[in-house]
């Protein structure tokens, strides 16, 4: 059987049933109830008996002996999921199902339900969304009895709490693998405004490089992922007075527009415009020349992310800690 019985849902009756024990047994024995003397030969008829029949308890069912819902419902922008944020997502559902909860994602990419929708089918015990949202919506899920409501980047809105995940220290980390041999910097900025949450305050890290040592305001250039597109933006930053010849990217996609730009044109790097990227995509090793890159530790912070929606199911932790992102620059011929 397949979780039906005569075309209904299978119940823990049918299991006590085909297993000649009470319920009262067989939810001990599911919910391994500790305190409870079950016989050995016991506990495995009722096993068997729910394998046999597929039982599986309700998430209502669950809900009810926990207290609350086993859920936590990951809202995604409508952001390109892509290697990294794939990544990011099966670490997040690891490190949840560490705490015996539930990671779903709902992104919001058109022609997506809308996010109330969602949230009402389901009443998570947390919401933990990777961009901000308005505050209405957080307010309406909270007076519907979702414990947590949390945003990785940026913040609910209405709240003047620091975002979990900082994005600046990535942009001031690829400064200043730079400015060492470059006095001239220029900022790649992606063409999709959904990843101003992210690109803004990346750009924001550069530009206090730059402010702290004295040099220039990275000329920012937005750069599509084609060739042709990228390559005006590239012969500006060559064209500039001074000339720009180091690059922060948004990111690795952009970065390699970059160096596909370069090529387009003739041109060399880093002879001809220095290029460093973000995240290490398995692309980035494979690229002509080979891109440096910036490495963050999307474990660290699916755990960190994870640990602070339990903290505040648990009442522990008010208002949470931001995440310490570790990075490290993986040098390769591009810069």
């Amino acid at each position: 059987m397949t979780g039906t019985s005569g075309g209904r849902r299978v119940t823990s009756g049918d299991v006590a049933r085909e297993a000649g024990v009470s319920r009262a047994t067989v939810s001990y024995v599911l919910n391994d109830t500790p305190h409870q003397k079950i016989a050995e030969e016991t506990r495995r008829r009722v096993l068997d008996a729910a394998a046999r029949l597929g039982y599986a308890p309700s998430a209502s069912a669950r809900a009810l002996r926990r207290g609350r819902s086993d859920i936590v419902l990951g809202l995604l922008p409508d952001w390109p999921i892509q290697h990294v944020l794939g990544r990011l997502i099966q670490q997040l559902t690891k490190a949840f199902a560490e705490h015996e909860l539930t990671f779903l994602v709902h992104s919001s990419a058109p022609p997506a339900r809308p996010l109330r929708e969602i949230w009402k089918a389901m009443t998570p015990a947390a919401v933990l969304a990777l961009a901000e949202f308005p505050e209405a919506e957080a307010e309406a899920m909270r007076a519907a009895g979702i414990e947590v409501v949390m945003a990785a980047h940026g913040s609910v809105r209405g709240e003047p709490r620091p975002p979990l995940v900082f994005e600046e220290p990535i942009g001031a980390a690829q400064a200043r693998h730079l400015v060492g041999s470059h006095r001239r910097l220029g900022y790649a900025y992606p063409d999709l405004p959904t990843l101003d949450v992210l690109a803004q305050p990346r750009l924001d890290g550069v530009r206090k490089v730059c402010a702290e040592l004295g040099l220039p305001q990275p000329d920012v250039r937005t750069v599509p992922l084609d060739p042709d597109d990228a390559a005006e933006a590239v012969k500006a930053w060559l064209a500039a007075d001074p000339a720009v010849t180091g690059i922060c990217a948004f990111n690795d996609d952009v970065a390699l527009a970059v160096l596909a730009a370069l090529q387009s044109l003739g041109l060399r790097a880093p002879q001809d415009l220095a290029v460093i990227g973000v995240d290490d995509i398995p692309g980035a090793a494979l690229a002509q020349p080979p891109l440096t890159t910036i490495v963050r530790d999307t474990a660290t912070l699916a755990r960190g992310l994870a640990r602070r929606v339990v903290d505040a199911l648990d009442g522990k932790q008010d208002p949470p800690d931001p995440i310490q992102d570790p990075l490290r620059v993986h040098v390769r011929e591009s810069a």
